[in-house]
């Protein structure tokens, strides 16, 4: 059941695009939505003193309050807003980490060079929150998610996990691809057809499809899935394993936090 959402905000335009998914999967689980305002900043100095938080954070703090206050009205009642009140990174993302614990869904925003957020934002609330976290792009439109899913499947616990924290955000009925993705002489799952069977249960329309990467990389293999599937969500481990091998030493998770063509949902 997915009934409690964090959103992170900012006081930057792309925001709005994170509200915006936030609140179409709320408003199709009757869930509670809180915005998160956190971005980086400097104290405010005079001479030798340095105050906390500066006009400037203050600011662009209640910019962010009355603007998620005005996106969510539609919500009534189960809109909250927390103010991080910190502005360095190793606090950032300390708090919000934290925070994301006490949450069924976490949104964030895709690490973008021109936004005040701690680059590895993303990284760390995946790997040490607990929770599943979804990552939209830092450009498009997301209305909605969950009518054309894509898995990235194998036989791991990542995997596994993705699978079902994936469910709550799908439409009934979606169109499902369950990609497994391999090297040469690595057999296939032979279980696949029992999650084909789990996701129908579900209401899930899913196929089972097995891609041989040799010259290509695992992550291109999986966004060219996505396009010739039209996936409007991906759900794949995140620092798995069993994944570090088939990706390859440094990739994996971070290419696709890097390279992501839709939103993704990310599980640990």
């Amino acid at each position: 059941m997915l009934a409690n959402i964090l959103v992170h905000v900012d006081s930057k335009p792309r925001t709005a695009a994170r509200v915006a998914l936030a609140l179409r999967i709320a408003e199709r689980a009757q869930a509670r939505v809180t915005g998160l305002f956190a971005e980086k900043s400097e104290a405010h100095v005079v001479g030798t003193v340095a105050t906390w938080p500066s006009p400037r954070y203050t600011a662009a703090m209640e910019s962010a309050r009355a603007a998620f206050a005005a996106a969510t009205t539609s919500l009534g009642g189960r809109a909250d807003f927390i103010d991080l009140n910190r502005g360095s990174d190793h606090e950032i993302v300390h708090r919000a980490t934290a925070i994301a614990r006490t949450f069924d869904l976490v949104v964030l925003g895709q690490t973008q060079d021109d936004v005040p957020a701690p680059a590895k934002l993303p990284d760390e609330v995946i790997a040490e929150s607990g929770r599943p976290v979804l990552v939209v792009p830092y450009v498009g439109t997301y209305a909605d998610i969950g009518s054309r899913p894509l898995f990235a499947w194998h036989s791991s616990r990542g995997a596994a996990r993705a699978a079902s924290d994936a469910l709550p955000l799908l439409q009934s009925g979606c169109e499902a691809l369950v990609l497994e993705v391999g090297r040469k002489n690595q057999p296939r799952d032979e279980f696949s057809d029992l999650l084909i069977a789990n996701l129908g249960q579900h209401k899930v329309k899913a196929r089972y499809q097995h891609s041989i990467v040799d010259e290509i990389s695992v992550t291109d293999t999986i966004l060219s899935a996505m396009s010739d599937h039209s996936a409007d969500l991906l759900a794949i481990g995140a620092f798995d394993s069993s994944a570090r091998l088939l990706f390859g030493h440094g990739s994996g998770t971070p290419d696709i936090l890097t390279h992501m063509t839709a939103p993704v949902l990310f599980s640990h």
